[in-house]
């Protein structure tokens, strides 16, 4: 404690030299350390699902990251360009036939709740003679439904795989199609509400309405019309797995796509049809306005012909009479009349 008058040179003295403050550093913590040429991925535990019965296996990954694809390459020697285009997003539907196995991108309506809207899902799918590996990039609704109903039973798991990878390859394929026809019916629904809708008065209301449809079926269109050919290719491909009483199987899934064309096609058509008659139907009531406007324009022209004659400051009839304001008044009443009569005739009115 410092003593009052006491100077610094006096409580050196007492307490000995005054020594710089060091300021304290704790030594940094050392994580531990990984083993020499392993990557930070291989330390996340890969998110894979499996399902094995009858020799065959179906691999599920959702949502592929990276130490999926470092899975894969450790335990599939698939071609590297196969690699390339699981990590690559922008790929269009295709399937490509290497000499050990397929490598098959398709695309899948799925409606998305938050805006509303329908986008595209991409599942990309290896097949090899005792594999089926599935990679949807997101939460797919009906091939997560397929694949825990496969897994929880039995009897339903020992039909799917007693037939060989291109039957699983069908009955995959052919769930994830067939759930796309849910939502024409809810487009279909939405087409009729508007049908219904379209003379009740609500015209620029449903403007709205056709709008969002009409891009719902230009988005459905834009999905399903590419793949109508790569079905074809996937039918051929798959041949080298496929036992032969199972050619009609794939010939399902291209009718399916076609039926599915063929309603959006139908879809098109309508609500091409709705937009015009809604835009007919708006377009004549403004005409019924415009039409009563002119109208009353009419009707208050010569009435304001009249009113100008008597409004002049020269020598009219009635001018300086008692009742003039009443002759005039008369007058309109008359010529008003008149023109009432002549649109009624005209069927103006």
């Amino acid at each position: 404690m410092a003593v009052d008058g006491e100077s610094a040179t006096e409580r050196r003295g007492r307490f000995g030299p005054l020594r710089p403050r060091l300021a304290l550093r704790r030594p940094p913590v050392a994580g531990p350390s990984l083993p020499e040429g392993t990557t930070s991925a291989a330390l996340i535990t890969p998110a894979i699902e499996t399902i094995e019965a009858h020799g065959l296996r179906w691999i599920q990954i959702e949502r592929p990251r990276l130490a999926e694809r470092e899975w894969l390459a450790a335990n599939f020697d698939f071609h590297p360009l196969a690699y390339e285009d699981l990590v690559s997003r922008n790929q269009r539907p295709k399937v490509d036939a290497y000499e050990e196995h397929l490598f098959i991108v398709l695309y899948f309506p799925a409606y998305e709740k938050a805006t509303g809207r329908l986008r595209a899902m991409e599942v990309d799918l290896f097949v090899g003679p005792d594999y089926v590996i599935t990679l949807p990039n997101e939460h797919f609704v009906a091939l997560s439904r397929l694949f825990e109903r496969v897994e929880t039973h039995e009897d339903v798991r020992d039909d799917l795989f007693a037939y060989g990878p291109a039957y699983l390859l069908y009955r995959i394929v052919d769930e994830a199609v067939d759930a796309g026809f849910p939502m024409l019916r809810a487009m279909g629904a939405k087409l009729e509400d508007i049908e219904d809708e379209l003379f009740a008065g609500r015209s620029d209301e449903l403007v709205r309405d056709i709008s969002n449809v009409k891009q719902e079926i230009i988005n459905f269109r834009r999905i399903v019309r590419p793949q109508r050919l790569v079905y074809r290719d996937l039918e051929r491909a798959v041949g080298r797995y496929r036992a032969p009483d199972l050619d009609l199987y794939f010939d399902d899934i291209t009718d399916a796509s076609e039926r599915m064309w063929d309603v959006l096609e139908n879809y098109k058509e309508v609500v091409e049809g709705l937009e015009s008659t809604n835009e007919s139907v708006i377009s004549h009531r403004v005409n019924d306005i415009l039409r009563v406007l002119t109208v009353f324009s009419v009707l208050i022209l010569p009435l304001t012909f009249v009113a100008s004659m008597w409004g002049m400051n020269v020598a009219v009839p009635f001018g300086a009479d008692e009742y003039g304001f009443v002759a005039v008044a008369v007058i309109m009443a008359v010529v008003l009349l008149a023109t009432l009569v002549a649109f009624r005739r005209m069927r103006i009115l």
